[in-house]
């Protein structure tokens, strides 16, 4: 099975779990293909359990993690997630508005 494939099945199951590995991949060390990838994957994630997850990332996770959740949040339409986050001053103004 390829990466893109594992990643994409991860991002259909959307547990807690599945979420924790595809944001494990965003790193200072991830490749550029490795970002577009995952931030495919997560684009599958519907799961109450992960969407949950995702807003911990969203909150609590590096600065590369809350940009891929904002990303995430505003292809939802989820923009009072998104508001709420850039209040607290977790993402910036460009992120927090880019769709």
């Amino acid at each position: 099975m390829g990466i893109l494939t594992d990643l994409i099945g991860r991002g259909e199951n959307g547990k807690k779990e599945d979420v924790d590995f595809l944001m494990g991949q965003l790193t200072s060390d991830s490749s550029i293909a490795m970002t577009r990838f995952v931030d495919y994957a997560l684009s599958f994630v519907r799961n109450p359990e992960g969407v949950e997850r995702m807003e911990y990332y969203l909150f609590n996770g590096t600065l590369m993690q809350r940009n891929y959740c904002t990303l995430y949040f505003n292809r939802k339409g989820d923009w009072e997630t998104v508001r709420r986050a850039f209040k607290r001053g977790l993402i910036d103004e460009i992120q927090a508005f880019s769709r």
